[in-house]
């Protein structure tokens, strides 16, 4: 699992005040994604490249966020590390003259969970756990399939006789 190097921001936040008006390309990366979960361990931070662009009363938002994982199988038990990709990151949010900023944070972090697999599995081809020699016999049924036996032994002989 890889570490990051340098602090990342906690917070993705876009300055409308300073924003172009034809809009702007905002590349980065931010560290949002904190989950207190045993199975399901982000490393590094969010990278994200989104197109923010004021029209109008609204800022839109869009674009392509990317989150690392690791992550244990759901069939064998193992540790993997896995990307979780958001290709369609889009987000409004309603602007007016007293906004100065928007807070993307929890929106991105949001996003990035949803993709999240239920059953994460390390490789699709994982033929999950290996079940350890057959499982012993179950000899309760053998009273019965004795019992079966000599009805039939019965029924055979009647019918000789």
């Amino acid at each position: 699992m890889a570490e990051p190097s340098e602090e990342l921001e906690r917070e993705l936040v876009i300055d409308v005040s300073r924003l172009d008006p034809e809009g702007e390309i905002l590349e980065g990366e931010v560290d949002c994604v904190d989950l207190d979960e045993e199975l399901v361990k982000p490393f590094g931070g969010v990278r994200y490249r989104l197109r923010a662009q004021a029209i109008g009363s609204e800022l839109l938002v869009s674009g392509r966020l990317e989150q690392d994982f690791e992550l244990v199988c759901s069939r064998c038990g193992r540790d993997f590390d896995t990307t979780i990709v958001v290709d369609d990151f889009a987000e409004s949010y309603e602007l007016d003259e007293k906004t100065s900023e928007i807070v993307l944070t929890s929106d991105v972090r949001d996003s990035i969970i949803l993709q999240l697999p239920s059953y994460p599995v390390c490789d699709e081809a994982c033929a999950g756990i290996e079940m350890e020699s057959a499982m012993p016999a179950d000899d309760r049924w053998n009273a019965l399939d004795k019992i079966e036996e000599q009805r039939a032994e019965r029924n055979q002989n009647h019918g000789k006789s």
